[in-house]
């Protein structure tokens, strides 16, 4: 179940838009889960890529002057 608030927010979109909830909530979720896919594309993409810990962050952006 939906908090109220959020269910009331839920109703009162699916009104202006001429939608159901229903449509309201199944559109938020596959962008949601598309968003979630786009993630795991770019971390798969970068899986090679040479880690860098916090402290060497850090010293790299204080040597670049940008802290």
């Amino acid at each position: 179940y939906f908090e109220a608030e959020i269910h009331q927010a839920l109703r009162i979109k699916a009104a202006t838009t001429h939608q159901s909830v229903s449509e309201v909530v199944n559109e938020a979720v596959r962008i949601a889960l598309s968003e979630d896919q786009e993630d795991l594309n770019a971390i798969s993409q970068r899986a090679d890529e040479e880690s860098l810990s916090y402290e060497e962050l850090l010293e790299d952006l204080k040597s670049r002057g940008k802290i």
